[in-house]
């Protein structure tokens, strides 16, 4: 995997050095940087994954800078905005410009590494950021995904809610940022994941208090809810009455604010059956799903694997570094004939799984046949301890952190809340690190 490389702009040489530190024992590439003329000779030389941008600095502030970005064309990067107390607001500016995220100061150096963490794994993606995955038109000439593709362009400038669902590892959260990108003014792409709002704070999370929610950090873009159904009951009555009135007011405030974002729901189980059990409210799913998408397994558009294949082989080798292998045809057959209960998720970490721990150019059907023989379902598919030897550490680390949680998500029968008990992590920073490492809580219940 391609070490990412990160470009810290800020003023406070302390901050600097901190933040420099701590990226570097987590295995990131950092340069650094004291003002905006610095930052343009850094990006002269090289193109950074991600930008921490601090916005208040002498002479040329951040959002500034950032301004010059965005007229040049947009960043080809993410950008996560530092803000010092009493600048939420113009973190707000900063976000609605394209910058995916912004931390405040003092520092926690947990959240910024969360932060930095989601933005390059495209947490919180926006059309001009290039995360480890990045919003993809739909691979396929098959006419299912010919008809997706048409059905995409069609829903591009809809103000209506538009519903996302499929299979788990269909894609279905890659094709609801490529419908974001198909706007011809995108806007900043906000993303939330239902699960992860505990209930006590759902109100300030979509709506903010003293700052910006995520339904006001959203204006003029979208606002995509992942796992749509996990949402609680306070969240749910909350966004149906921002829905219905379009508008909203912050906690603790009397002003009415605009309803100025798409929202783009995704659902990873079946809506109904969520109204019919009582978990989900009935009227909350019909302004949800005045546009319904429902994006296909892999197994209706099997015909498609060759250039999934195609994709997944040279996306591996550019982005992270991994050793060419091509797929011969008789490969490429068995693969066509594979039931793929994991869809193209289980396809691409089939792709990597072989790219990362084969040998030699070609991979014939005899190889795909002793992973496929393993009995392991290839999206949880782990190193063995002794090849994480043969590993570089963040690799390594990566494969360890997967099998490991894979192993507690068993015990604690998909369990989440069970889970964080479990491993003692705080359970926002816990759905993080699930996401990051491509890993679905109900695929272990």
């Amino acid at each position: 995997m391609t070490t990412a490389h990160v470009l810290v702009v800020d003023d406070e040489p302390d901050i600097r050095e901190l933040v420099q530190e701590i990226l570097e024992d987590e295995g990131y590439e950092v340069t650094t940087a004291a003002s905006a003329d610095e930052a343009r000779a850094a990006l002269a030389e090289r193109r950074p994954d991600l930008a921490l941008l601090d916005i208040w600095m002498p002479g040329e502030d951040g959002i500034s800078l950032l301004k010059a970005w965005v007229q040049g064309q947009g960043p080809r990067f993410p950008v996560v905005m530092i803000s010092g107390h009493g600048t939420v607001e113009t973190a707000v500016e900063a976000t609605r410009l394209g910058a995916v995220d912004f931390v405040e100061k003092p520092l926690s150096m947990g959240k910024l590494l969360a932060t930095v963490e989601e933005a390059l794994a495209g947490g919180r993606y926006s059309e001009a950021a290039p995360a480890s995955w990045p919003t993809l038109v739909p691979v396929g000439r098959s006419q299912v995904m010919t008809r997706l593709r048409e059905q995409a362009k069609r829903l591009a400038e809809a103000r209506s809610p538009v519903l996302v669902s499929g299979e788990p590892g269909s894609g279905r959260k890659t094709f609801a940022r490529y419908l974001h990108s198909l706007r011809a003014h995108p806007g900043p792409l906000v993303e939330l994941a239902g699960g992860s709002v505990a209930e006590e704070a759902a109100a300030e999370e979509l709506f903010g208090r003293a700052g910006a929610g995520r339904l006001e950090a959203a204006a003029g873009g979208t606002l995509l809810i992942d796992e749509v159904e996990d949402l609680g009951e306070s969240a749910q009555t909350r966004l149906l009455s921002a829905l219905d009135a379009g508008g909203f007011q912050r906690v603790g405030s009397t002003e009415q604010l605009p309803l100025a974002c798409r929202v783009i729901a995704v659902a990873g189980r079946d809506l109904e059956a969520e109204v019919r059990s009582g978990r989900f409210r009935e009227d909350l799913y019909y302004q949800l799903s005045v546009v319904p998408v429902t994006v296909p397994p892999l197994r209706d558009h099997v015909e498609d694997i060759p250039e999934l294949v195609s994709f997944y082989v040279d996306h591996l080798v550019e982005r992270e570094g991994l050793t060419y292998r091509r797929f011969t045809v008789a490969a490429q057959n068995r693969l066509r004939n594979h039931d793929w209960p994991g869809n193209v998720r289980e396809l691409r970490n089939l792709v990597q799984r072989l790219l990362l721990l084969g040998d030699g150019l070609d991979i014939d059907v005899d190889e795909i046949e002793r992973v496929l023989a393993e009995g392991v379902h290839v999206s949880e598919a782990s190193p063995s301890p002794d090849l994480w030897l043969e590993l570089p550490l963040r690799e390594a680390r990566e494969a360890f952190e997967r099998q490991y949680l894979q192993r507690q998500l068993k015990r604690a029968e998909g369990s989440v809340a069970q889970l964080a008990r479990l491993t003692g992590m705080e359970r926002t920073h816990l759905y993080r690190k699930l996401r990051a490492l491509g890993i679905d809580p109900k695929e272990a219940g």
